[in-house]
């Protein structure tokens, strides 16, 4: 896998098209699961995990810089742009974890996850979890996502982080 990694980031590096484009590579997938490492046109990358089903997602993003966002996405959500909503998220029974101010855009809710103890947590969570539910608020049910094969493909997706992170150049002087 990570010679396949290294050898789409130099794709990528390279430059690939108009304005906008993107351009993925599967890299692993495990039971509802499949990760893959994503390119700009610009050079940037991210790799991205996700469990979807027809018109819906959840999607957990790491980036070079070593942020970690969430994307729950839905077909049948409209949202427009700039709007933010305080969402709760539940993993089996555990105690739920509160999303203050998830940015609503277009079909997506996103998320960047902490970069602390509580980030690892919730991402120790999901690895470990049969089930994550997605609620408003108040608790009202908005959807849920199967979390099998979620720990295979949590390695997979922070091996490919790992990678990714080692191919920013970087400020020798920090």
């Amino acid at each position: 896998m990570r010679l396949r990694l290294l050898a789409f980031a130099a794709f990528v590096a390279a430059g690939t098209g108009s304005a906008g484009a993107q351009s993925s590579e599967v890299l692993f997938s495990h039971k509802h699961w499949q990760v893959e490492i994503v390119g700009w046109d610009d050079g940037s990358v991210g790799c991205v995990a996700q469990v979807s089903a027809p018109g819906e997602s959840f999607s957990i993003w790491t980036y070079p810089d070593g942020a970690v966002q969430l994307q729950f996405y839905s077909t049948a959500w409209q949202f427009g742009e700039g709007d933010t909503a305080d969402l709760e998220v539940q993993i089996d029974s555990r105690a739920p974890w509160n999303l203050t101010a998830a940015e609503l855009y277009q079909n997506s809710v996103l998320f960047n996850l902490p970069d602390s103890d509580a980030g690892v947590n919730f991402i120790v969570e999901v690895a470990r979890g049969n089930r994550l539910f997605l609620r408003a608020a108040d608790g009202a049910d908005v959807q849920n996502y199967s979390l099998a094969g979620s720990r295979a493909s949590i390695d997979a997706l922070v091996e490919c982080g790992n990678t990714i992170g080692r191919q920013t150049p970087g400020n020798p002087f920090n």
